[in-house]
This record gives structure tokens, C-alpha cells and sequence, in this order.
């Protein structure tokens, strides 16, 4: 048994929570996420998964059969509420787009995409990262006007995700866009789809826990949202890491929408890493939420309002990204033939775990997982699909 420091809001660590370490290789990873008081931490080195944390005395609060009810139910009352918050309407979307269109995301920049050769076209496709830039385009071509947006079930593989409690190579999210007009490109109106945003959020809780009483027992959010920027959190905390001023922040001030994600803060380094091509990093940011039973932040969405042509210019060359000018999406963006824009992804399987009292992700979405983690939270009362 050894023990990690558990760190309070204020930044230093008051007291150590034992955890158990099994490894399968020599390597040991850093921690992310601060482990919940008593909580074990397994960590089965890099080679084969990162971390996993181990909530003791952890029981979810629906079995097997009505946690899979209870999925369904969220999916479809919360597209239903997004949508009439948001003035939405559902498309198709496709699982993977031609490598050469330059219309898959990059994430942060350094994610390795699935492709693969079509044998009878000639050309490479990609599994998408995300919808980001399909979706603007896609409002062109479909004729959406402004106050009008469209959203589509997006599911992608990740190959290089750091597996943990939160993720897996599997994402599963609402991609969502909507067109907006020029004067919309600022902050309050980005905080007020925020707002919209998070009261679908809760207007979804409150409709689960009336028809499942056994969740009555999980404390219900607040629709209220806290609003700072990457900036101002560094400097609140500037002796932790970015994830670190996220649990200290958030576990003091709940719902936390952490606004200007992208450029480099005054230490040098951004608080996290933004492709330059899609959300204009003065207008992003991501929506936050407390995870009870990791004890940790969680993120639900990342999302902005879309950059335009001269953020996009400005941005395509602080991030050294000057050679996707060429590409046909960011040559019609640059060119102004795209709509403005505000748009963002929100996790289906994250909800649902948030939503759920939930301590692993793979309680709520079937992936792949190695066998010792199988193994270990079967242990804990964790049953993965």
C-alpha cells in the first residue's frame, strides 16, 4: 500500500487516501483524476491502460436491465430538450470522410486517425474524431438559416485515448451546429447557449428521477453555471497542473464553464490543447461538472462559436498549421463561403454516467477493456458491458 496526496481547493494536500498499485509492466503513469477518499487505484502501466479508479464501498444504483431503460430514456429525452433549447433539427452524419477533404478533426493535434483504404474509389478514408467541420459544412449544403441548427449522433474510434474511468476508444456524443449571425460572435451570447445547454441537462435529470425512484437516493444539479476563463484559473491556481486547478475549482464552485481554451497562457503553455481550425479560442470553451464518485471534474462538452476567416488565418499560424491552408474546407472558410457558426460535441455515454451516479464509463457503453480491469472492477461492484 502506498498513498497519493488528495488535494483540497486551496491547492495543497491535507491528507493521503491509500490506493493499491498493480502492475503488469514497469511503468507507472501520472494521475489525472484525484482518487475519491478510500478509493483504490489500479494501475496497470501504459502498455496496457493507464489508471483506473476503484470508489470503495461503490454500488450503482440501478441494475443491469434498468440501467439500460435508463440510457435509452436519457438519449431520448435530452436530443428532444436540446433540441427545442437549441431550435435543432437531426441529420444523418457519416462514420468516416475522405482523408484528403480535411474535414476530420485533429482534437489536439497529435491523435493518430483510423484509416483505411476503399479499394474500388482510390482514395483513403478516416474514421472521424469528430464532427466538428463536417457540421458547418453540412449547414451549408443543407440550406440552414441563421437561428437554425442542425445535430447528429456522431460515434468514433480513438486509438490513442488514455483509458481510464472517463474514457474509452469508443466516443459516442450529440454533435451539434447552429448558424448564427456575425454580431453573435461574443462571449454572452456563448454563455447563454451555455445556460441552455446546462438547464436541458437538468430538465433531463429531474424527468429520470421521477421514473426511476432508485436514483432519488443521487443529489440533483443546479442549473446555475460559474464562468471563467483558462487565464483566470492559472492564475487563481498557478503552482497546479490544469487538471488539478479544474477539481480545485470546480469541487468548490459546481457547474463550471471554463471560457478560452487554445492560445498559451502567460506560463507559456495553454491550459489544453485546441485543433486552430474550428473553435475560435477567445469564444470556446469547455462545460465541467462535479463526479461524485470519483471526487473529481468531468467534462461533459467541448464546444465555441467557430472561427472566422481572420481568427482562422491567425490561429492556422500560431499553431504552425499554415501547409491546411490548401484543403478545401479551410480554403472556402478563409474564403468567407462558410456560415457563422456556434457548435460543440456532448458526450451520450458521459451524460448517462453523470446522470446515473455512475464510476466507470464502460458501465454505460460496451467497449473493449483489458482483463485485469474486467477483473478489477468486477471486484468493486463495477460491471462493465
Amino acid at each position: 500500500m502506498v498513498g497519493c496526496s488528495h488535494y483540497t481547493a486551496s491547492g495543497p494536500p491535507l491528507q493521503a487516501c491509500p490506493f493499491t498499485i498493480r502492475l503488469s509492466c514497469a511503468i507507472i503513469c501520472n494521475i489525472h483524476c484525484v482518487p475519491a477518499r478510500g478509493a483504490q487505484f489500479v494501475n496497470k502501466g501504459e502498455s496496457i491502460m493507464s489508471k483506473i479508479i476503484l470508489p470503495a464501498g461503490y454500488t450503482p444504483a440501478l441494475n443491469l436491465y434498468d440501467t439500460q431503460r435508463a440510457i435509452g430514456t436519457v438519449k431520448r429525452l435530452f436530443a428532444d430538450t436540446l433540441c427545442a433549447t437549441l431550435n435543432l433539427r437531426r441529420v444523418s452524419a457519416p462514420l468516416f470522410v475522405e482523408a484528403a477533404s480535411g474535414l476530420n478533426d485533429d482534437l489536439n493535434g497529435v491523435e493518430r486517425k483510423v484509416a483505411f483504404d476503399i479499394r474500388d474509389t482510390g482514395v483513403t478514408a478516416e474514421v472521424v474524431q469528430s464532427l466538428a467541420k463536417w457540421k458547418r459544412k453540412a449547414l451549408k449544403d443543407y440550406d440552414f438559416h441563421v437561428g437554425k441548427g442542425l445535430y447528429c449522433d456522431m460515434n468514433a474510434i480513438r486509438r490513442d485515448e488514455e483509458l481510464d474511468n472517463l474514457h474509452s476508444v469508443y466516443v459516442d456524443q450529440w454533435d451539434w451546429e447552429k448558424v448564427i449571425r456575425e454580431e453573435d460572435r461574443n462571449l454572452d451570447y456563448l454563455k447563454g447557449v451555455v445556460r441552455g445547454i446546462v438547464s436541458a441537462v437538468c430538465a433531463t435529470e429531474m424527468n429520470l428521477h421521477a421514473m426511476f425512484p432508485q436514483l432519488e437516493k443521487l443529489p440533483l444539479h443546479s442549473p446555475s453555471v460559474t464562468f471563467i476563463t483558462s487565464q483566470e484559473l492559472e492564475d487563481l491556481y498557478p503552482a497546479l497542473t490544469p487538471k488539478e486547478r479544474e477539481n480545485a475549482f470546480v469541487k468548490e464552485h459546481g457547474t463550471t464553464f471554463l471560457m478560452q481554451i487554445g492560445r498559451a497562457l502567460r506560463s507559456g503553455k495553454p491550459h489544453d490543447g485546441r485543433a486552430p481550425d474550428y473553435d475560435d479560442w477567445d469564444l470556446n470553451g469547455d462545460l465541467l461538472f462535479w463526479n461524485d464518485p470519483l471526487e473529481c471534474s468531468y467534462e461533459l462538452s467541448s464546444m465555441g462559436i467557430r472561427v472566422s476567416p481572420e481568427s482562422l488565418d491567425r490561429q492556422l499560424t500560431e499553431a504552425g498549421c499554415d501547409g491546411r491552408r490548401a484543403l478545401p474546407f479551410h480554403k472556402a472558410l478563409l474564403a468567407g463561403e462558410l456560415p457563422c457558426t456556434i457548435g460543440g460535441g456532448i458526450g451520450q455515454s458521459r451524460l448517462c454516467m453523470l446522470l446515473l451516479g455512475s464510476a466507470h464509463i464502460g458501465e454505460v457503453q460496451a467497449s473493449v477493456w483489458d482483463a485485469a480491469t474486467r477483473e478489477a472492477c468486477e471486484k468493486a461492484g463495477i460491471h462493465l458491458l
